[in-house]
């Protein structure tokens, strides 16, 4: 698997180079920046067999939403708004339905009692993450659909409260990783790689990985036009998921595996990361480039959001699941991909 990822890294880059066919570039590296999530993914779990659910659970979305920040990154010095910020909605979309619903599924399933049970503490904290990334995405889109005089100043309104989110998070993660200082130790046989080359991996992937971003980002625009689908579409679903690909296999394979703790560790800690951590860090790196990132959002992509939010806290907050629910929130997230694909 690792030499078909490096293959598959290799013929992206030189499809690239070579200036061939954009559609061409744009579906390789997307499978290549799907491949280095993976090894990124296998990495990540072999260094967290030292370290306990909170810790690798970080560890693993922090390193899983590389492709996500490079891709965006690439996304606002080429100019594409739109779809560095349908990437960001798109990845927490993904995240917090999509996978987790399935995750739940897979989980559900492997209990003996057809429930899925995990503690309370992580998805409690991300609901409420989940609702401060909300609000200050919510006041500003009625701000700027309304036209007050603080709409005009949308980009400070934007860095102050990407500061505050930061600031919150950074507090949050200090306790929730202090939680977690005793080691899990995980049984030779699940070790795929050993620790000393899952440090040397996660090196590579995050490299390779910023590499493959900036090809899939160039390819982007032509190959979009070319197949005829929308760039809301594109970065809601596809570089929503392409960039997550560690969460999306991941998750749903240790809530099979009946590993629910650290399967809602990887999901949820990634779903937080993402609403206020990379959204704000991005926000703030924009400053940077010609195209600020700002946090005003189409009003229905504001909507999914508070409802996700809300879909979340609701079927996860008490620590138990059920395989409707799971299957509940996938059609959520299948409502809203069908919706961005006719933006």
């Amino acid at each position: 698997m690792l030499a078909g990822v490096l293959a598959l890294t290799i013929v992206a880059g030189i499809l690239h180079y070579a200036g061939v066919n954009a559609v061409v570039i744009f579906v390789v590296s997307a499978a290549a920046l799907a491949g280095l999530a993976w090894v990124i993914a296998i990495a990540t779990e072999t260094v967290g067999d030292r370290f306990g659910p909170a810790v690798t659970g970080v560890l693993q979305s922090t390193l899983g939403n590389l492709p996500e920040l490079f891709v965006v990154m690439f996304a606002l010095s080429a100019g594409e708004l739109v779809v560095a910020k349908t990437s960001i909605i798109g990845s927490l979309l993904a995240n917090a339905l999509l996978v987790l619903g399935l995750s739940i599924v897979a989980g559900a399933r492997a209990a003996p009692d057809g429930m899925m049970s995990f503690k309370q503490r992580l998805p409690n904290d991300t609901a409420t993450l989940l609702l401060m990334a909300v609000f200050v995405i919510a006041l500003l889109g009625v701000s700027d659909r309304v036209g007050d005089r603080a709409s005009n100043h949308q980009v400070a309104i934007s860095v102050i409260g990407a500061v505050c989110l930061l600031a919150v998070y950074g507090a949050w993660v200090w306790s929730y990783l202090r939680s977690d200082v005793a080691p899990t130790e995980q049984p030779s046989a699940h070790r795929h790689v050993s620790f000393r080359t899952s440090i040397i991996l996660l090196a590579a992937g995050g490299a390779a990985a910023a590499f493959v971003s900036d090809w899939f980002v160039a390819a982007l625009d032509p190959a979009v036009k070319s197949i005829g689908i929308s760039k809301a579409f594109t970065g809601l679903v596809i570089v929503g998921i392409a960039g997550n690909a560690v969460e999306n296999v991941v998750g749903i394979w240790l809530a099979a595996k009946g590993q629910s703790d650290l399967a809602m560790a990887v999901i949820k800690n990634s779903v937080s990361q993402i609403a206020v951590f990379l959204f704000p860090l991005l926000v703030l790196i924009s400053l940077l480039f010609a195209t600020h990132l700002t946090f005003v959002l189409n009003p229905i992509y504001v909507i999914a959001l508070v409802l996700m939010a809300i879909a979340v806290w609701q079927i996860t907050g008490d620590g138990k699941a059920v395989m409707f629910e799971g299957l509940a929130l996938v059609a959520l997230y299948v409502v809203v991909a069908t919706l961005a694909f006719y933006e």
